[in-house]
Formats: structure tokens, C-alpha cells, sequence
């Protein structure tokens, strides 16, 4: 007989019935109305009514019926929680059962219930069960410290259980371990800055030894954690990697992801030239494959992660592109991902496969899919050039068969490989102008235009072409407006004789008669170098323009090195770190992989399938979400002989420079935000560029060196392989009020440079060049140029992803490189930041508690005088100093180059560590300084 029953009643004084039968002498028909209970309660009843009479059937010897009843209780603790205290007594009793999963049952409902008045309670139970002698009771126990945890963290680490854990990871049953490193890992994700799982050569060959028994679930909590650990020396990581490798063949698609995970990371650190990295990517290939074989949703997650593998390794299915060809039954999500994954792996080895797929693919019915099909034979034609000629006729016997929006997509990949193979393919403009009349679409009008304008000297009756497209100006979309003002202007300067009255039409059109300030700029710029200088205008519009790269849609660098860190994570399925998508506390610690093996210079992946002559890596043109693609369109000059006075920071007091105000640089609202807290267990050590508050008090030197402001030593930023043979090495400093940026720029390549400019991205606090960048004279091989860049911060603002982070654009002759640095904080505490004693006082009471962060440096052998002046060197002052038990207090007070004031109390203590408390009135500024100050 099913339980349906127990859902079906509709009688009248039904609570009172239910109270009777609890109470009854029977024990059936006590867990006859129990069962009655949970069915009310589980359609959306309330039973709490019943909290006494349930709770008194918890003595009993049948295990059903306590399940039952624990399930009501954590149900209805936190609605009744001075009535749950009354199950306390049984709760402790069953801890101490001699069956042991009533000993668990006990423990984890405890865990479960949600109420403060309890937790003290669990204590002694969750301690005694924490060292029963059953796996099973101790398992469970685990987990419940992390329940606690959450509920009070305090209490548990008064408790010492963080302690207990860590000795279970030692534990003899390998699921009590599995449970242990998943409990910690639970908690240190809330502290990201404590060393809970603190990894070392025993405790990983404890968790290696656990891998192979433990259950699924457990694997992958033990795989996440290894891929955590850094390992001393390449034979360390080939020894994890080949214990790892065996879960590559594991059922569970999680597990598999897990084991790549770790697999990825630790190959960073093995010799390219050692047999067992060719193995390893021979081993990593098959059960990436078999993910393939799974239901769709599966797919689509593997294909997600594939991707990002492809990205950093594309060695590894090199062989396998058959298996990305598109099945007739895969859903379009499916099939898209595929898609881009075949462009990745397209080489000249397997184009000719690549192409008859992708002509077969543009026949579909599906038209979202057809699109993206003819836009990929595009892009094999401009990552593979010897299969340009044969991509170029595949799209032009698309466009025969007139179907609409394929001869759009094709127009518009044309464009793109006009403009990667100027003077080649040109022949083929007379078949794409015979399909005018149809396009409808304003990217394929576009880029129809965009043809017409660059090869007007080509097309006999261009200006006839182009005035049909000024019929209806106004009704085209903006991308068509601007479009089509540039390519008449460029008609004029080519047929100047026979096109005056059209020039002079579009640009009254796009000056006077438009709203669109973005149109009506390049419209009077136009206007006003025609009039002016017509050569100066010749040279500028019909400049010639730099090849297109080969890839467009790569993600940046070091992003992708964070994501391949989150394989088989909601990161590696969105392509976005969790920082950007998880909100609160957890999640903002940024993982990157190690440095590669062998060489101080290289992380990148190894180049396989030659797909051009050149074997620089592909230059990445970064997507929308991405802000490096601002610095794209920027004018980097070449330096001029004079340099520009460099005004100090300005005193902005409260105005606010951060743009649409501070919501817009925090990306929420301000008043719903949670206090936080953050207590690192040390910032002693010296990090890189952008060093904590520990580097403030130059600890390295002693209390006999001069007090100043701490500069960092300098660090690569671009290394040569990714920059044509520039590498730059620099750090950032203050000077006098003025902040500068030191760079070294050394020349590895066989050709000298010059033409050095500069060009920062908008960043968080709005810095910018205040001058030219300085290289007077060319840098020759070999050779390195010490050179030192004022800044400002007068420069557009926009919040930066970690907060301190600046996205740089250099250029010299040769080409624009990229990269980005950190910035440490203390560079933009200006001078004046000394607060008035009353004010002080008056604005530290303001600030609420919740808004307030909290923070530790260790080994710190300063007294506090000391400490002050170290401090004042970087623009933190003093505003009063007390004495309380023994302990000095020192009060503190910083401005920002932006008018934002932080408050800081700090605590000397007597042993050797410095215990600091930050305030302000925007508490999530101060949170995210303090973060990536670290």
C-alpha cells in the first residue's frame, strides 16, 4: 500500500485528531499519525500546533519514527525555538546510542536546526561524535561543523573542532576524509584569507590515498581540494598527476571534470620536454571525448569547459575534430558550442574536413545555426590563409543560392577577409553587388558599404550605389549612418570631380539634420578636414589599415587561467569568474595557475597546427565585458620633445569622481550592503606590485632605515614572447605628491624600436598618463631603457575587477601590445589626508559598526612610534595615540585621490602582530582595498 493515503484526509478538527493519535498508547497508530503530520506539512499545512505532541514521540526505540520526527523538528525549531529546546535532552541521549546511525541521525539534525539557543547545546554531543568509533557517526559529525560553522563561527573556533578536522583528514576511513576536506573547504570559502586546509607533502598523500575509495561525491571534494595545492617541484607534480589520472575514467562526468582540473593545473609545472607530458595529453583526450556521449545538458557543460581547454591547450584534441561535428538531433545550444570549438582546433591539416562540414551546415533549416555556420567558414579563412581561396568560394556559391539571410552573413565575412587578404580577393565585389536590393539586416548594409567605400575606384557606378543607400539616411540604424558618411567621404577623395554634391549632401545630413552625437562628430570632422587640408583628409580617411587578427573571441590571458582553476564550476559554464556573479564574501579569491616549469618568463601553452606563417600567438580583440577593448580605438601618438608640467593631484573633497556616483563603482546598492570581516594569518610575507599594508612598514629593512613611502621591486608585466621581443618590467611609487610609474623596457628582439606611446584603460580611480611616454632614443637589441611616467588621476573612471587592477596599451613601431598590473593602493593617499582631532571623532562615531573591516599583520617588531612615522611616509597619519592595558592605540586617517576618507584604529600588540580596524562611510571601498591590498 503506497503513502498516498496519508495526503487525503479532509476531516473536520483534523488538528485535533492528530493530537489524540499522537498521544495514543499505540505505537502504529503513533506513527500512523506522525506520517499524517509530515504529509500535512509537506503540502503547506501548518502543523506547528502539534510541536509538543511530536516532539514527545521522539523517545522511542523505532528508527522510522525518529526519522520522522527529526524531520518535523527541523522543519519547526526556528518558528518554535523556546519549544525545541525541550528535544535537547533526547538529542544528547541519542548521541549516545549503541546504534550508530541513530548516533548520526541525532548529530546532524542537530546541525540542521538553525536556532542559537541550541547550538551550545551540540557542543559536547558534536565532540563526542566527532571521535566515535563508527566511520559512519564520525562522517556525519564533519559535515555538522560546518553547519555550526555557519550558524557561529566563533563558536566552533572556541570549541577547537577546526582542530578536530583537521586531524580527521588523517582519519583511517577514507569517507570520514572525503567529508573533512568538504567541511573545510566549506569554511574556508567564508574566510578566504585563513590557511584551514593547510596543504603539505603528507596531508596530500593522505587525501591520494583516500581518492581511490572513497564514494563520487567524496572524489570530487578531494580532487577540488588538491587542485588548491602548489606543489615544491615538477617531480611533486608528476607524482599527484599520475595517482590523479585513473578518475579520468570515472562514471560521474563531475569527477572527470575534477581530475582535469588538477590535470591542467599541475602540467603547468611539468618540462615540456619530458615523456610524460606527451603521455598526459594523450590520456586527457579520451575521457573528454566520452563526456561528449552524454545527454545534452552534460554536453553542452563538457563542451563549455572543452572550450576553455581548447583555449589554453588545443594540443589536446587536436586529433579529435571529427567528434565535434554536428549530430542532426543536438539541441542549437549544443550545436553553437560545437561550432566554436571546431574554429579553435581548424589547422591546415584538417580545414578541408572543417569546410565540407560547414558548407553542409549552411544548408540547415535552422537559421540561427546557418548564421553562425557562415560566419565560421569566415573565420577558417582568416586563422587558416591557405584555406582562404577555398573559403572564399564556398561563401560566394552560398550567396548563388540567394536564400536571404545567408547572403548577409556572407557579405559580412567577406568584409572581414578583405580586410585580412587586401588586394586578393577583390575580383568577387561584382557578385556581391548584384545582391544589394536584398539586404535588410544593418550589419550586412554595413559591411555592403563599408566594400563599396574601400574599392570605389573599382566599382564603375559606386556613387549611384551609395546614393541609393542616402535615400532613406534617416531610417538606416546608426552602425549603417556612420558607415555610409565614411565611405562617401572616402568616394570623394577617390572620384572628387564626380561626387561633390553627394559629400556635400551626407554632410548635411549627418551634421544638421541629426540627433546622434556620435554622427554628427565624424561629421563635422569630415567637414572641417575637407575644407581645411584635402591631403591631410586623403591621408587620414584612406590611411591604410592594419590586418585583422586571427582570432577575435579569445578570452583574455589571465582570465582564462582563472577559469581553466574553475573547470566543472558554474565559472567555467558562464566564462566569467565567480567574483562576478556570486555576491557577498565568498568567491572573490582569485586562483591563477602556477608558473610554468623551466622558464621564468612562458605560462602559455605550447603553439601546435601552423595556422599562418608567423608563429606569434594569435592577438586577442577582447569582447564587450571585456574594458582592454576600449584601449582598441585609442590615438597612441609617438612621444613629443616636450614633456607637460605634472599637476599635483587636485583636493576634490566630497565630489565625486567615480562617474554615475559610488553605486556605479560598486555595482549595487549601498545600504543593504553586509559588514565583513576579513582576518588574514599573515601579510608579513612580500607580495607582488600592489603589496598589503605589510609592505608600509618595509619589514625587510629593520627600524634603522629611512621612513618614506614603500616602493615595490619591479616585476615583468609583458613578457617578450607575447610582445614581438619588448619585455616590460615596472612598479609604481609617490614622489613629492606626484604618483610614477618606473618602467624598464628591454629590447629581446633582433630589430631596434621606436615610437614608444603609452595608453592606460579606464580604471577604478582614474588614472592616466600625465605625459608622454619618454624613449628619446631607439632601443636596440638587447638593450634596456629605464624610464620614469608621471600620472595622473584626471582620467575616465570605471570600476575594475580586482579594484586596483590598470589595463595598459603600449605601442612603438612594431605593433600595440597589452597587458595589465596592480597598482598598490597607498599610491593614490595623498598628502593632505590629515583629519581634524573633532572631525575625527565626529565621523568614526557616524560610521556604523557593520561598516568596518578587520585585519592582522604578524611579525611586526615596531613600536608604535615607529610604526607612525613608517606610516605617515605613505600618507597615513596619526591624529592621536592612547595607551589601554598595556597596549598602544593609534588612530589613523586617510584621503583618497578621489575625496573618500578611511579611518583606522590600530592595536599594537605586545607580541610581535598588529591588529587593525578600518572604517568608512562606504564599507565595501574599504573591504576591496583591503582585499587586493593583500
Amino acid at each position: 500500500m503506497t503513502d498516498s493515503k496519508y495526503f487525503t484526509t479532509t476531516k473536520k478538527g483534523e488538528i485535533f485528531e492528530l493530537k489524540a493519535e499522537l498521544n495514543s498508547d499505540k505505537k502504529e497508530k503513533k506513527k500512523e499519525a506522525v506520517k499524517k503530520v509530515i504529509a500535512s506539512m509537506t503540502v503547506g499545512k501548518d502543523v506547528s500546533a502539534l510541536f509538543p505532541d511530536v516532539v514527545n514521540c521522539m523517545q522511542t526505540d523505532n528508527l522510522e519514527l525518529k526519522k520522522l520526527v527529526y524531520l518535523y523538528l527541523m522543519n519547526y525549531a526556528k518558528s518554535q525555538p523556546d519549544m525545541a529546546i525541550m528535544a535537547v535532552n533526547t538529542f544528547v541521549k541519542d548521541c549516545e546510542d549503541l546504534n550508530p546511525l541513530i548516533r548520526a541521525l541525532a548529530v546532524r539534525t542537530m546541525g540542521c536546526i538553525r536556532v542559537d539557543k541550541i547550538t551550545e547545546y551540540l557542543c559536547e554531543p558534536l565532540r563526542k561524535c566527532l571521535k566515535d568509533e563508527d566511520p559512519y557517526v564520525r562522517k556525519t559529525a564533519a559535515v555538522c561543523v560546518a553547519k555550526l560553522h555557519d550558524i557561529n563561527a566563533q563558536l566552533v573556533e572556541d570549541q577547537g573542532f577546526l582542530d578536530t578536522l583537521k586531524d580527521l583528514i588523517s582519519d583511517s576511513n577514507p569517507m570520514v576524509v572525503a567529508n573533512a576536506v568538504a567541511a573545510l573547504s566549506e569554511i574556508a570559502e567564508s574566510h578566504p584569507n585563513s590557511n584551514l586546509l593547510d596543504l603539505n607533502p603528507q596531508t596530500i598523500n593522505k587525501l591520494l590515498t583516500a581518492l581511490n575509495e572513497c564514494t563520487e561525491w567524496g572524489q570530487i571534494f578531494i580532487l577540488d581540494c588538491l587542485a588548491s595545492y602548489l606543489p615544491r617541484d615538477d617531480r611533486e607534480s608528476q607524482s599527484i598527476c599520475e595517482r590523479v589520472t585513473p578518475r579520468l575514467s570515472h562514471a560521474n562526468s563531475a569527477v572527470v571534470l575534477s581530475a582535469v582540473k588538477v590535470l591542467m593545473k599541475f602540467m603547468e609545472m611539468l618540462p615540456k620536454d619530458l615523456d610524460y607530458y606527451g603521455t598526459l595529453l594523450k590520456k586527457l583526450a579520451p575521457p573528454l571525448v566520452t563526456l561528449l556521449s552524454a545527454e545534452p545538458e552534460l554536453q553542452y557543460v563538457a563542451l563549455r569547459n572543452i572550450n576553455l581547454i581548447v583555449q589554453k591547450r588545443p594540443e589536446i584534441l587536436k586529433h579529435e575534430m571529427k567528434v565535434f561535428f554536428v549530430k542532426y538531433n543536438d539541441p542549437i545550444y549544443v550545436k553553437l558550442e560545437k561550432l566554436d570549438i571546431m574554429i579553435r582546433l581548424a589547422s591546415q591539416a584538417n580545414i578541408a574536413q572543417v569546410l565540407a562540414e560547414l558548407k553542409e551546415y549552411a544548408t540547415e533549416v535552422d537559421v540561427d545555426f546557418v548564421r553562425k555556420a557562415v560566419r565560421a567558414i569566415g573565420r577558417c579563412a582568416i586563422k587558416v590563409e591557405q584555406s582562404a581561396e577555398r573559403c572564399v568560394s564556398t561563401l560566394l556559391d552560398l550567396i548563388q543560392t540567394k536564400v536571404n539571410y545567408v547572403v548577409q552573413e556572407a557579405i559580412v565575412v567577406i568584409k572581414d577577409i578583405f580586410r585580412k587578404y587586401p588586394n586578393k580577393y577583390e575580383s568577387v565585389i561584382a557578385t556581391l553587388c548584384e545582391n544589394l536590393d536584398s539586404l535588410d539586416e544593418p550589419e550586412a548594409r554595413a559591411a555592403m558599404i563599408w566594400i563599396v567605400g574601400e574599392y570605389a575606384e573599382r566599382i564603375d557606378n559606386a556613387d549611384e550605389l551609395l546614393e541609393s543607400f542616402l535615400e532613406g539616411f534617416h531610417d538606416e540604424s546608426t552602425q549603417v549612418q556612420l558607415q555610409l558618411l565614411t565611405a562617401i567621404v572616402k568616394l570623394f577623395l577617390k572620384k572628387p570631380t564626380e561626387t561633390q554634391e553627394l559629400v556635400q549632401q551626407v554632410l548635411s545630413l549627418a551634421t544638421q539634420d541629426s540627433d546622434n552625437p556620435d554622427l554628427r562628430d565624424r561629421g563635422y570632422i569630415y567637414w572641417r578636414l575637407l575644407s581645411t587640408d584635402p591631403v591631410a583628409a586623403k591621408e587620414v580617411v584612406l590611411a591604410e589599415k592594419p590586418l585583422i587578427s586571427e582570432e577575435t573571441d579569445l578570452i583574455e590571458p589571465t582570465l582564462l587561467e582563472e577559469l581553466i582553476c574553475h573547470i566543472g564550476t558554474l565559472a567555467s559554464v558562464y566564462h566569467k569568474p565567480p567574483s562576478a556573479f556570486v555576491e557577498g564574501s565568498r568567491g572573490v579569491q582569485h586562483k591563477r595557475l602556477p608558473p610554468r616549469a623551466g622558464s621564468g618568463e612562458s605560462t602559455e601553452s605550447p603553439d601546435v597546427g601552423q595556422s599562418g606563417p608567423s608563429e606569434a600567438p594569435p592577438a586577442v580583440i577582447p569582447s564587450q565585458g571585456d574594458l582592454l577593448g576600449d584601449l582598441l580605438n585609442l590615438d597612441l601618438a609617438p612621444p613629443t620633445a616636450t614633456v607637460p608640467s605634472v599637476q599635483p593631484s587636485m583636493q576634490m573633497g566630497a565630489m565625486d569622481l567615480l562617474g554615475g556616483g559610488l553605486d556605479s563603482l560598486l555595482g549595487g546598492d549601498i545600504g543593504g550592503s553586509p559588514s565583513v570581516t576579513a582576518m588574514p594569518a599573515s601579510l608579513g610575507s612580500a607580495p607582488a606590485v600592489g603589496g598589503g599594508l605589510g609592505d608600509l612598514f618595509d619589514l625587510g629593512g629593520g627600524v634603522g632605515m629611512p621612513t618614506g613611502s614603500y616602493v615595490a621591486p619591479k616585476t615583468v608585466w609583458l613578457l617578450a614572447m607575447k610582445a614581438k621581443g619588448l619585455e616590460i618590467s615596472g612598479t609604481f611609487a609617490r614622489r613629492g605628491g606626484i604618483i610614477q610609474m618606473d618602467l624598464s623596457l628591454t629590447n629581446k628582439a633582433m630589430s631596434v624600436m621606436t615610437d614608444f606611446a603609452i595608453q592606460f584603460n579606464r580604471n577604478s580611480f582614474g588614472l592616466a598618463p600625465a605625459g608622454p611616454l619618454q624613449v628619446l632614443t631607439p632601443l636596440s637589441p638587447n638593450q634596456t631603457i629605464d624610464v620614469s611616467l608621471p600620472l595622473s588621476t584626471s582620467g575616465p573612471v570605471m570600476k575594475m575587477e580586482p579594484l586596483n587592477n590598470l589595463q595598459v596599451a603600449v605601442k612603438n613601431n612594431i605593433d600595440v601590445f597589452y597587458f595589465s598590473c596592480q597598482y598598490p593602493l597607498s599610491l593614490l593617499f595623498v598628502e593632505d589626508g590629515k583629519m581634524d582631532r573633532q572631525v575625527f571623532l565626529a565621523t568614526w562615531k557616524d560610521i556604523p559598526n557593520d561598516n568596518e573591516a578587520q585585519f592582522q599583520i604578524k611579525d611586526i617588531h615596531l613600536n608604535s612610534d615607529v610604526a607612525s612615522n613608517k606610516l605617515q611616509g605613505s600618507n597615513i597619519f596619526t591624529i592621536a595615540k592612547r595607551t589601554v592595558e598595556g597596549q598602544d592605540m593609534l588612530y589613523q586617517s586617510v584621503k583618497l585621490t578621489n575625496g573618500i576618507w578611511v579611518l583606522a584604529e590600530m592595536r599594537i600588540q605586545t607580541e610581535p602582530f598588529l591588529l587593525s580596524d578600518l572604517k568608512c562611510t562606504e564599507p565595501r571601498i574599504v573591504y576591496a582595498n583591503l582585499l587586493h591590498s593583500q
